[in-house]
């Protein structure tokens, strides 16, 4: 395909395309910091881990259609579905205001990050050439991560001067924002049909893809340190003393953003998993500082070790999962790539939340059971290796 070319990868599409995954993350994760004490307010303290965890699995089931229609009907159209759903229930939020329709629109908003981020890196991998995956993968995921940083602290600024409505009205704008950047985009999809109920019909083939396993599975274990970090660092922040709970988040994503590019370029030369392998480790050091070390000093070196971990991680697994694909089904490999992303995340939600459940004493134990499931990818991926030199 002519997009695949050399002077493509950096041409206007793909600023525009990073420009929308910046606004896109930006969108939901404003909402982060301010949910926790939402819910509190609304009555649902004990449903905390559920914020991210029914998020994540809403994602997850969403993600067999999303890869699916990214096939068939187009990228674009994809990720347009993604972002309507997003700019819909921020409007949703402040009119549901019980326990259980704030956990309806979790649930329902979750379904946004199913499609668009799906068409987006399907659309990301028709333009790029094969020889730059890792090192596009790490662009478009560092501006993921721009947003990730920019949108909590926007969202908490926003939500303490004009009030949390506002909040969720103004993650609604930039949601839409994020699809307008595309406006004249071409879709990059050859031979699209038309859409037609009988695309939405799921069979097993259209939930997985055999030939990313190996990468899901890594995800799937690593993501669940994501998972712990998103619920139990606002209350860890407190047990220490930090005033400031987002400040892990702010030092781990500044790590992510500074290691992503040259992580990229590394494992274009010496190999996908070798990085990913070194980013277990680090996930798996993170946490065993975390819960071995209680000091404020340690809870700073284990946000950078974490940012440059999923810094290494996340785009390479994505580079590796679209390098093992077939073109033709591309975007259904991205679909479980992300669905192993979601059962990860909401699974190190849910597993850290009952771990934990309120009790600081329950913190090291937490943090050690969490830690193990990084290690266990990183034996996955030796295993896997020494078991096929064997053969």
């Amino acid at each position: 395909m002519k997009h695949n070319q050399e002077t493509s990868f950096y041409g206007l599409q793909f600023w525009l395309l990073c420009a929308s995954s910046f606004l896109f993350f930006a969108s939901f994760n404003m909402l982060i910091p301010e949910l926790p004490n939402y819910i509190t307010s609304l009555g649902g303290e004990k449903y905390k881990g559920f914020i991210i965890a029914i998020f994540t699995l809403s994602a997850g089931l969403s993600r067999p259609f999303s890869g699916k229609l990214a096939d068939t009907i187009g990228r674009m159209p994809v990720m347009i579905v993604g972002v309507v759903v997003c700019f819909l229930i921020g409007f949703l939020y402040p009119v549901l205001t019980s326990v259980s329709g704030f956990l309806l629109l979790r649930f329902f908003h979750g379904f946004s990050t199913g499609f668009k981020p799906t068409g987006t890196v399907a659309y990301l991998a028709d333009i790029v050439p094969i020889n730059r995956r890792g090192e596009a993968m790490g662009i478009i995921g560092m501006m993921g991560s721009f947003g990730m940083a920019a949108g909590p602290a926007v969202g908490s600024w926003i939500a303490e001067s004009y009030g949390i409505n506002m909040m969720f009205y103004t993650s609604s704008g930039v949601a839409l924002l994020s699809i307008l950047v595309l406006i004249g985009m071409k879709e990059t999809l050859p031979n699209k049909q038309t859409m037609k109920f009988g695309l939405l019909k799921i069979s097993m083939d259209d939930v997985y893809e055999p030939r990313v396993i190996k990468p899901s599975v890594v995800f799937l274990l690593t993501a669940i340190s994501f998972g712990t970090i998103l619920i139990i660092i606002p209350d860890y922040s407190e047990y220490l003393g930090v005033k400031n709970k987002g400040l892990f988040f702010a030092v781990f994503t500044i790590s992510s953003i500074v290691i992503r590019v040259l992580g990229g370029r590394a494992s274009d030369k010496y190999g996908r998993e070798i990085v990913i392998k070194i980013a277990a480790i680090g996930l798996t050091l993170a946490l065993l500082l975390l819960a071995l070390s209680p000091t404020k000093t340690y809870f700073i070196v284990s946000a950078i070790i974490f940012g440059l971990s999923v810094g290494l991680n996340a785009p390479n697994i994505f580079a590796w999962a679209v390098d093992l694909s077939d073109e033709k089904h591309r975007g259904r490999a991205m679909s479980t790539v992300y669905i192993a992303l979601e059962i990860g995340i909401g699974g190190g939600a849910l597993l850290s939340s009952w771990l934990y459940a309120n009790n600081s004493e329950n913190f090291q134990q937490m943090f050690l059971v969490c830690s193990a499931f990084s290690f266990a990818a990183f034996l996955f991926l030796m295993f896997s290796n020494s078991k096929k030199q064997n053969v």
